[in-house]
């Protein structure tokens, strides 16, 4: 069954952008995933198309229209997850995006200017989702990112069955650290563990280096490792070269 993304933006000349490239781009030519890019100015009912309008209670900016809004919803709507990108919202976690994967696809909602009427977001139950703790100039470039990192976990779209399994936040670990030749680069050499064959200490290795640097680097996921490991060390394995 073919995955199906609707993105409501003002500017859906910005779609699929990136992703019509790499796998994401080879999976949308194959079928594996399809895109709706829908101007949510073509359901402004005035003759300046207007989509916005100033604030109750005043402040500066301008907010989107929940009529408006609200066509464009309604025009895609069906069983699909529907998600307003927001710096408000919810951290996007790689969890969620697996949620999203066994959805039957997504319906993305790009806000601009200085919001979005709360009454249209919760008339359609939209899930308010962050990708970090910073402002964008709207919601495109985040639905992007959501996309990637949803459209990769579609069955048939990445080349490995068990790539996406060792990958950071697989679990709440970060990922470990990755060679390959030349073995020795600028007098760097490549761990021994990972040229000696032996796959248990090479998994072994590999753990300890993702506790490691899960522990150094994100104090909030080695929390919540240690909360579902409670006897697992910090790692100590030497750094790479």
């Amino acid at each position: 069954m073919t995955f199906r993304a609707s993105v409501l933006t003002l500017f859906p000349d910005m779609f699929p952008g990136p992703l019509a490239t790499a796998l994401a781009g080879r999976a949308l030519v194959r079928g594996l995933w399809s895109l709706q890019a829908v101007n949510i100015r073509d359901f402004a009912t005035d003759r300046h198309r207007t989509v916005d309008d100033s604030p109750f209670g005043g402040g500066p900016g301008m907010v989107m229209r929940p009529d408006v809004v609200d066509a464009a919803l309604t025009s895609v709507a069906d069983n699909r997850p529907c998600v307003f990108l927001t710096p408000r919202g919810r951290p996007f976690t790689q969890s969620l995006a697996q949620r999203y994967a066994a959805a039957s696809g997504l319906i993305l909602l790009s806000g601009r200017y200085e919001g979005m009427d709360q009454r249209v977001i919760d008339a359609h139950a939209c899930e308010e989702i962050s990708i970090g703790d910073y402002v964008l100039s709207g919601g495109e470039l985040p639905a992007l990112v959501v996309l990637d990192a949803v459209i990769r976990l579609l069955p048939g779209v990445m080349g490995d069955a068990h790539s996406a399994t060792e990958e950071s936040f697989a679990e709440p670990l970060l990922e470990y650290p990755h060679y390959t030749r030349p073995a020795d680069w600028q007098g760097r050499r490549v761990p021994d563990v990972l040229l000696s064959g032996n796959h248990a200490a090479v998994a072994a290795w590999r753990r300890a280096e993702a506790e490691r640097i899960t522990a150094e680097r994100r104090p909030d996921l080695w929390a919540a490792y240690r909360a579902r490991h409670p006897a697992a060390p910090v790692a100590s394995a030497p750094a790479a070269p």
